[in-house]
């Protein structure tokens, strides 16, 4: 009975030298930990807008999807750049205009908007680019912001909502109020992207005047 006992005793303690050994083996868990980084963009639009039509990757290079997100505005308002960095492109592209900003390995593009940023300019983030046009909107009659992101490297659309660490993103029901319209839209929500590291890197500069 004593040994049964000791054996009993002893066991919690065994027990946490297996656990702490198992953790020294596999590494640190990989949820993100409060020494990581938050999101480092800001949103294009301010206040912060609703999302009309999120993120949907094509499954190849050619195929059908949404390479960005819809953000519902209006006519005028001034669309800021989500991070710091260069811009590379301020012109009509395809009926619409389009202004594109380098970051170092990524760049974000914004549209319709009309350019009031140069090309070569030095933007903060939240710097304006110019103001948001009705121009072959994605969301007519409204006016919405379509605001992409991509990778530099290998020109992969990226989730621009992770940027801002968006959370729970609602979407708006633009024509759910409309007579036989189908009610509002239940909220979606962004899934959680523990240990995710902003493909980003730090422009640093003086803001043009």
């Amino acid at each position: 009975m004593r040994s049964s006992t000791a054996a009993r005793t002893r066991l919690p303690g065994a027990v946490l030298v297996v656990v702490l050994l198992t953790g020294s083996i596999l590494g640190p868990s990989p949820v993100s930990t409060a020494g990581e980084p938050d999101p480092v963009g800001v949103w294009p639009l301010s206040p912060a807008p609703s999302v009309v039509q999120r993120f949907d990757p094509p499954s190849s290079p050619w195929g059908a999807g949404h390479r960005g997100v819809d953000l519902l505005g209006h006519v005028g308002q001034t669309v800021g750049s989500a991070l710091p960095g260069r811009v590379t492109f301020a012109g009509m592209l395809a009926g619409r205009g389009v202004v594109v900003v380098d970051h170092g390995e990524t760049r974000t593009s914004y549209e319709p908007v009309a350019a009031t940023a140069h090309v070569g300019d030095l933007v903060s983030a939240g710097g304006p680019l110019g103001s948001l046009t009705p121009d072959l909107s994605h969301c007519p009659p409204a006016a919405c912001l379509h605001w992409g992101w991509i990778r530099n490297v290998d020109d992969v659309y990226l989730d621009p909502l992770l940027l801002v660490g968006a959370g729970p993103v609602r979407l708006l029901p633009l024509w759910g109020d409309r007579p036989g319209g189908s009610g509002p839209i239940a909220p979606r929500s962004v899934s959680p992207y523990a240990g995710w590291r902003p493909l980003v890197e730090v422009v640093s500069f003086s803001p043009a005047s």
